[in-house]
């Protein structure tokens, strides 16, 4: 399945069990207001943010009742500062506070898997490095922080187990080494890329030597990928993983890789605190 259709049902799938676990077979304080009664209320940050989870509230919402209105106020990957306000929305009062902490669910978990990238690619701005993201997402949100790390400006790795060979330390020990790892996954399909994760120069070059597309360089020390971005010459994409935080991401992308991976951008993430407010209240 394409990306964009995957997540697309994937907003859809999700909306649906995100009101599930949350609604079940109803909202019952939402009962103790008027059917008639209608508000209006305003979504704000109060902490500094990249933005986040549009779609899926948009989605919340229309499942709940289309006659809540959504006046986005800034866009998914837009920079949010401390007592923004960011969406206004108006609607049956019942409808509002069902959706809300559903929609603020999302919203700060999206929000701070974007905001934790932009931070790390604003402290690699102009290397021309890549930041990726790693498999290491937070169970039933692999597309959501995906699409997330794209609106903090970083770059996806693979999705998932199927759309590129990571060659592994258990892949080469299964398989009988690197050269007959991807020699394997060339005949298994020739169209994907090939990438292979070392932890000496000695597997360097036998990755190499054998043809990989990218090389994974695994818990490599400063002054060794300097060596490993010489030894390569440009023949794979080199990515460097493993001892990535904010301390020494820059001294990573100084030393010449194409690309840095981190798991910190899906997994040590701490939710934006955001808050909804009625601001008025209406019979109609």
């Amino acid at each position: 399945m394409h990306y964009q259709s995957a997540l697309a049902e994937e907003i859809r799938a999700s909306a649906a069990r995100l009101l599930a676990e949350d609604v079940g077979p109803g909202d019952i304080t939402a009962q103790l207001i008027p059917e008639h009664q209608w508000a209006s209320a305003d979504v704000i940050t109060r902490e500094d943010a990249v933005l986040c989870g549009a779609p899926w509230v948009d989605e919340l919402f229309r499942r709940l009742d289309s006659r809540v209105s959504l006046n986005w106020h800034a866009a998914d990957g837009d920079k949010l500062e401390a007592g923004q306000c960011f969406l206004t929305l108006e609607g049956p009062a019942r409808i509002l506070l069902t959706g809300e902490r559903a929609a603020l669910n999302v919203l700060q978990t999206m929000s701070a898997t974007a905001t934790a990238t932009r931070a790390y690619v604003d402290l690699i701005e102009g290397t021309g490095v890549r930041l990726l993201d790693t498999r290491k997402t937070l169970p039933g949100m692999r597309l959501a922080q995906k699409y997330a790390v794209t609106c903090g400006g970083g770059h996806n790795h693979r999705i998932g187990l199927w759309d590129a060979f990571l060659i592994k330390e258990n892949h080469i020990a299964a398989c009988g080494g690197i050269q007959a790892a991807v020699a394997q996954a060339r005949k298994l399909a020739s169209d994907l890329p090939v990438e292979v994760e070392v932890e000496t120069f000695e597997e360097l070059d036998q990755a190499l030597a054998a043809g990989a597309d990218i090389v994974m360089l695994d818990n490599f020390a400063i002054e060794d990928l300097h060596v490993a971005v010489e030894i390569n010459g440009g023949r794979a994409t080199l990515e460097a993983s493993g001892n990535v935080d904010d301390t020494t991401l820059r001294a990573i992308a100084d030393t010449g890789v194409d690309c840095i991976s981190s798991g910190a951008l899906t997994k040590d993430i701490a939710s934006i605190d955001l808050s909804m407010r009625i601001t008025r209240s209406y019979s109609v």
